[in-house]
């Protein structure tokens, strides 16, 4: 299981939980799985989410690996400025 920080807005759309946890090797599989267990975060992810891992911000990185022990976020998408 992947442990999962939810990023500001979008705690209420997971039920206001602060950590989810989730299966899943990579980014595609635990923003799927993300979006089968919080209904509510689909019509997010699907406009656009980053996932910051260890440190580093990912936008659509789908297969960019994610290990149990990962410190994961789960932000509205970012972009630079």
């Amino acid at each position: 299981m992947v442990k999962v920080k939810i990023w500001g807005s979008l705690k209420n759309l997971a039920d206001g939980s602060d950590y989810i946890l989730v299966t899943g090797s990579n980014f595609k599989e635990v923003v799927d799985n993300i979006s089968m267990k919080y209904p509510g975060l689909k019509p997010q992810i699907k406009r656009g989410i980053s996932l910051a891992i260890d440190g580093k911000i990912y936008k659509e990185s789908w297969f960019t690996p994610i290990d149990k022990d990962s410190e994961v976020v789960l932000m509205p998408y970012m972009q630079g400025g």
